[in-house]
């Protein structure tokens, strides 16, 4: 039986452009080229049906490690809690008021890209803490 060794993930939202790129900072992630042929994703766009242009983007991890990230517009909003979410992992090998210390500061840098801060997990018997945010269309992640 063989493994598998990639895959991505792939995003539904209204807006595939703005979520991508918010998760391109989030993650430091890059667009990736555009297709042979073309100079920008703009030119390539212009070729596509209207109803195709905006449908979807992609990032990806520069180093080629992390999971492509893939943004499909579709056509209902988001109406429950996502089934599977992204921990980004910011606090790894911290803990008490040095790993809050770190959850707390790239908390406040995605509020400025956009997120929206949820609430603090804080710390128990069994685990460290965490903060529940949303990107910006209120997909939700933690901060971990």
């Amino acid at each position: 039986m063989t493994s598998v060794k990639q895959f991505q993930v792939t995003f539904d939202c209204a807006e595939p452009e703005r979520v991508a790129l918010f998760w391109c900072e989030v993650l430091g992630y890059v667009v990736p080229p555009p297709p042979e042929g073309f100079a920008t994703w703009e030119d390539f766009a212009d070729t596509l049906p209207p109803a195709d242009r905006g449908a979807a983007f992609v990032c990806q991890d520069p180093t080629g490690v992390g999971p492509r990230l893939y943004f499909q517009r579709v056509p209902e909003s988001k109406v429950v809690k996502n089934r599977v979410h992204l921990d980004v992992r910011v606090g790894t090998g911290l803990v008490g008021a040095e790993r809050l210390a770190t959850l707390e500061a790239e908390c406040a840098r995605l509020v400025a890209l956009g997120a929206t801060r949820v609430r603090l997990l804080p710390a128990d018997d069994d685990e460290e803490s965490c903060i529940v945010m949303q990107d910006v269309e209120g997909n939700e992640f933690c901060l971990d």
